[in-house]
């Protein structure tokens, strides 16, 4: 299955937290400051973001960091 085949997933926060090493106030924060992937509202009372999101912002902090060493 190619990249954009893919199907999409949802992840909540702890997996955020777990995937990016981030607490909870920081990607809020990046939220705020339009430097990590928006959540989505997926019910009343829970929010969750796409999981190719993260991943895509994962990648592009490995990027930048190999670009600066």
């Amino acid at each position: 299955m190619s990249e954009n085949q893919k199907k999409q997933r949802f992840i909540n926060l702890d997996e955020v937290k777990d995937r990016t090493s981030l607490k909870k106030t920081t990607i809020y924060t990046l939220m705020n400051k339009n430097e990590f992937p928006q959540s989505i509202s997926i019910s009343a009372n829970r929010s969750a973001w796409l999981e190719s999101e993260i991943d895509d912002w994962i990648e592009s902090k490995i990027n930048t960091n190999k670009g600066n060493h």
